[in-house]
Formats: C-alpha cells, structure tokens, sequence
C-alpha cells in the first residue's frame, strides 16, 4: 500500500531572511513546518546574502518607521535565543539638501514616532562625527540612536537555526515548480518530483516571485527583479579606526540624487561600504555580475563627503545582489487569492530595503497564514489590490526621492 503523504500545517517556499523568519515564527507557534529552498542554504543567488544590511528606523514613511522600531526588537529576542550577535548596534546619519521633501518627512516621520533625532548642520556635524563627514551649503543631517549593522547570511542562519529548535523540517535544492489547491490544502511540487501537502503556503522567494506567481495563477505581479551592485572602499592609512562603529561611526544615507548609503567598517577592516541605490532591471538567470551603474557619481559624492580620508579612486571589493521592485518601493504582503483564498500568502517586493524588516514580517506572514489577519499590524499600503487603483502603486507626497529612497537593508 503506498505510503500517505507527509501532511504540514505551513510549508514555506523561499528561504531567505523572509522564510527563514517566517519558518521560525510558524514553527514557535507549534506548527509543523516545512521550509523550502530551490539552491543551497545560505545561497548568494538572491538578496539575503553578504556581510551588512542597515537597521535604521529613519524613514520618509512612518509606517516603516514602526515596523523598523519592532523589528529591532525581534531582531533582539532572537539573538538572545540562539545565544550570539548578529546585530551590531551605531547611530543612523541621514543627510541630504535641507529642502528634499524626502528628508522633511524622514523628521516628520521620527516626530509621529516618537523617535529622538538631533539636526545638525554644516558646522556642527563636524564636532558630531569628529570631522569626518563633511556636509555642503544647505545640506543638514538628521542623527538618531536607531542605526546599526546586521550581517545577513549569520542572521538567516540564525532564524533557520532556531526553526529547526523548534522542530521545523529545512529541505535545500527544492525548486518548486508548481503550487495546486488541493481540497483543504496546497499541493506542493518541486522539480525532482516529489509532492508536499500543506494546511497553508507562504511564498517568500524574492527576485523569483514574479515568475512563480505568473505560472500558478496567470497574474503578473509587478515586482520587477533588478541586479545591484555594492561597493567597499579603502580608509586611507591612519585612518581606519576612526570608520568604526566602537568609535561611534554611524550608518548613513543621503537623500541627494543618486541616493548613497553606507555601513561603519566592520566586515573588512580597513575598508568602508558606501553603494548606491539602483540597478539594471534583469531576471535573475541573466545576471551580469558586474557592476550596474557609473560610478562616478559615487566617487564625487565620496570625494566631497570624507574628503581625504577614504581613497575614492576606485572600490577595492564588489558584491553583486539581487532586488526585488515595486513601483512605489513598499512591500507586496498578502494572501495571494483567486482559487487559493487566504490559504497562499505572498511576501516580496522588498525593494532593496526590506532585510532589517525580516524579523516583523516573518511574525506578519505568520500571523495571516494561521490566523487569516495581522491584528496588530496596518498592511494597507502593501495590498496587491494597490496596482489594480493605480499601476503606480501607492502616492508619495515626496516624489523628489520616489525613485532612490531606499538602500539595501
């Protein structure tokens, strides 16, 4: 008699920062679990891979203001839980001309949130970074205590290590190739042929969302998959200690045009992160991996901000990575709908700023995969229905940053 199949309660399909988070919440919840990976774990094919993401709760939306404010704390639990750091806490530096709206409503934002912030301008920035950021006339900085460093592989590691803790089932080299709705579950089927049964389905599978929405359900998502490139530069000699977050560097990001953003020196010493926000628009099978975008801008901007202490000639290391774009940049959370209801829920369109979020959006998928609601979270502005309003997606009130808002954290 042929052997009934293996029945969980969730099966989660992507095993990113987003799946991994979510197959930790899932499994501390009692469910059982199973997560699903199409490569190796810990794989740098997609956008949960390298050595820093930013936390920063400074954001022109003060949605994404809560949500940053409680992921920090989640991202704290867990480190507690497992037992190590993966979350290295600095100041948060955003600087920009003193008229960007973005940047108005980055102090608009703190002041909803009740966020301490600090402006500073051309003169004292200087006594408050020890004079190694230099700002241009009618340039201003907001400084906040919510900055800090997460290094991404260790932290998707971590959370899949804490799922399995809780019993969760972990299977890499799983491509799934097809999603069926299948009489109170979801039928899950992966290239190699085998079949896995759920009560419920989370799909958190990043620049591939796209293409696996479109062949279960014919729709088309507009997530557009992008290849980004980031940078590391040399401190110049004598210098590089003074980069560091035990000095009281702190994480940063300029709301000029392009925008720049940047990590202390931590992951390499000697050296600083300072990339740019943007890409070339591909598929994730037609990468280039190389880099994306002229870097001239990115060598001036480095030129005039640190002056003589970081060499802005060229970067010395380069790191390819994917993102995965909204037109507005917000998120795309929701139950997938049409024949699967509210048993498929989808987590993408991060938008290259989405991983210091892992930690509240792993509780959230969980939250509506289990309980049908979020109960404590507002997800308005991450409907799918948004694009069916508007193609746009939601409206900014600072369209002079809409393009480049955001980095990769």
């Amino acid at each position: 008699m042929e052997n009934p199949m293996e029945v969980f309660d969730v099966i989660v399909i992507g095993a990113g920062i987003m799946g991994s988070c979510t197959a930790y919440e899932a499994s501390k919840r009692n469910q059982k679990t199973l997560l699903l990976e199409q490569f190796d774990f810990l794989h740098h094919r997609g956008s949960s891979h390298g050595e820093s993401r930013t936390i920063r709760a400074t954001y022109p939306e003060e949605y994404y203001s809560k949500m940053a404010l409680k992921s920090e704390t989640l991202w704290r639990e867990a480190e507690e839980e497992i037992g190590y750091k993966v979350y290295f806490k600095t100041s948060q530096f955003d600087l920009g001309p003193k008229d960007k709206k973005a940047l108005q409503a980055v102090i608009s934002s703190c002041e909803k949130n009740s966020i301490s912030f600090r402006v500073v301008d051309r003169i004292s920035v200087l006594e408050e970074f020890g004079g190694l950021i230099n700002l241009p006339e009618n340039w201003v900085g907001v400084v906040t205590e919510y900055g800090g460093v997460v290094k991404p592989t260790k932290a998707v590691s971590m959370f899949q290590a804490l799922a399995l803790k809780n019993g969760a089932f972990l299977k890499d080299n799983m491509e799934v190739v097809e999603i069926k709705k299948d009489g109170r579950g979801v039928l899950v089927s992966v290239k190699s042929g085998e079949v896995f049964w759920g009560k419920k389905c989370v799909v958190t599978v990043g620049p591939w969302m796209q293409k696996l929405v479109k062949s279960v359900t014919g729709v088309v998502l507009p997530i557009q998959p992008l290849e980004t490139t980031v940078f590391y530069w040399k401190i110049n000699e004598g210098f590089e200690s003074k980069f560091t977050i035990e000095n009281g560097f702190p994480t940063f990001a300029s709301y000029g045009e392009p925008y720049i953003y940047g990590t202390p020196s931590l992951e390499f010493p000697g050296l600083i992160k300072i990339p740019m926000h943007g890409g070339r628009p591909c598929e994730p099978a037609d990468r280039t991996w190389v880099p994306t975008l002229p870097l001239d801008p990115l060598k001036q901007w480095i030129q005039e901000k640190f002056g003589g202490l970081v060499d802005s000639t060229k970067p010395v290391m380069m790191q390819s990575c994917m993102y995965s774009v909204t037109s507005d940049e917000d998120f795309v959370i929701d139950f997938l709908g049409g024949e699967f209801g509210k048993d498929v829920v989808i987590g993408g369109g991060f938008s290259g700023h989405g991983f210091k979020m892992g930690p509240i959006v792993g509780k959230i998928l969980a939250d509506l995969v289990m309980e049908g609601e979020a109960k404590d979270e507002e997800l308005m502005h991450f409907r799918i229905e948004r694009f069916e309003k508007n193609p746009k997606g939601n409206l900014k009130n600072f369209d002079d940053q809409l393009s480049s808002a955001h980095s990769l954290s």
